[in-house]
């Protein structure tokens, strides 16, 4: 299955959480909105978030202030 281009970006920045294992409050948002950016959340881009939202509530991803 082919990623649509929001699904995509949306992927590279959970990727990078992953790998951090921490999330920013802006970089969080900053995903929310490109999934918002074209007035549709599609089925990836809603999977993609659930599954950050899960590692986040599991606290595999630690979601954190952003650094100042």
């Amino acid at each position: 299955m082919n990623l649509s281009s929001g699904a995509k970006k949306i992927r590279h920045l959970i990727e990078k959480a992953i790998d951090d294992h921490r999330i920013t409050k802006s970089e969080y948002e900053m995903i929310i909105h490109e999934a918002l950016d074209d007035a549709h959340i599609d089925s990836q881009e809603r999977a993609l978030i659930r599954e950050l939202q899960d590692m986040i509530d599991h606290k595999f991803i630690k979601l954190v202030p952003d650094d100042k």
